[in-house]
């Protein structure tokens, strides 16, 4: 029986991969590297530490991963942040499986700052039990840290009891390092057959669908 339910932020309960797509764009153009915007979008859903090695070199790295990230995080919150939105039904969705007696947990890539404010968006600051970021995890998924770090604040739960779910592949590589299953939901771009090929179990195109189909969900039916 599935007694914890643990969700990515970013593509997964508010609209925001375009937007950080585009900001990390921008940041790499003012560092002198003019990168496809669809390139970047398909390493969304990784943290920064694991995205800048796609495009840079270790010695580029070495020498401006820090300011690239901060310069990233400024952008976002100075040209996008605004115009982010939450997907249709997350709080509906999130009473729901709080009536079945279940834990909510968040675990995101994001910076803990920057999460507080996608709570707000999402209107679920008070049906969380506890929640994870990247302050929390040395590194970013692919990498298990995240759900690692949410499963350390769900003592007596097992990994078997817990489901994850996310919009990327990387939320599913994660998931299944860390012993987890994993639902996928379409609305943060990537395919049924990406998401499934990564490991998940289900895949719904976005909150509301899981809502709309959840007694025959893995969520009721695990």
């Amino acid at each position: 029986m599935i007694k914890a339910v643990i969700f990515d932020v970013d593509g997964t309960l508010i609209d925001s991969v375009d937007f950080h797509a585009r900001a990390w764009q921008d940041a790499f153009r003012e560092f002198g590297h003019e990168i496809d915007l669809a390139k970047i979008r398909g390493q969304i859903g990784k943290g920064g530490d694991q995205l800048m090695p796609v495009f840079l070199s270790k010695d580029e790295l070495h020498a401006i991963a820090d300011k690239l990230d901060e310069r990233r995080g400024t952008i976002l919150h100075e040209r996008y942040l605004a115009k982010i939105k939450a997907f249709p039904e997350v709080r509906a969705l999130f009473q729901r499986i709080l009536k079945d007696g279940k834990q909510i947990l968040l675990a995101s890539s994001a910076k803990g700052e920057d999460l507080q404010t996608y709570k707000e968006l999402a209107r679920i600051e008070d049906l969380l039990d506890a929640e994870t970021s990247s302050d929390d995890a040395d590194k970013s998924k692919p990498h298990p840290d995240i759900f690692q770090a949410a499963m350390s604040k769900l003592p007596g739960v097992e990994p078997d009891q817990t489901i994850v779910i996310g919009d990327t592949p990387y939320d599913a590589e994660a998931a299944g390092r860390a012993g987890l299953r994993a639902i996928g939901v379409r609305c943060g771009g990537w395919p049924d057959g990406a998401l499934k090929q990564a490991g998940c179990i289900a895949v719904y195109r976005d909150p509301a669908d899981l809502l709309a189909h959840y007694d025959a969900s893995p969520l009721a039916t695990l």
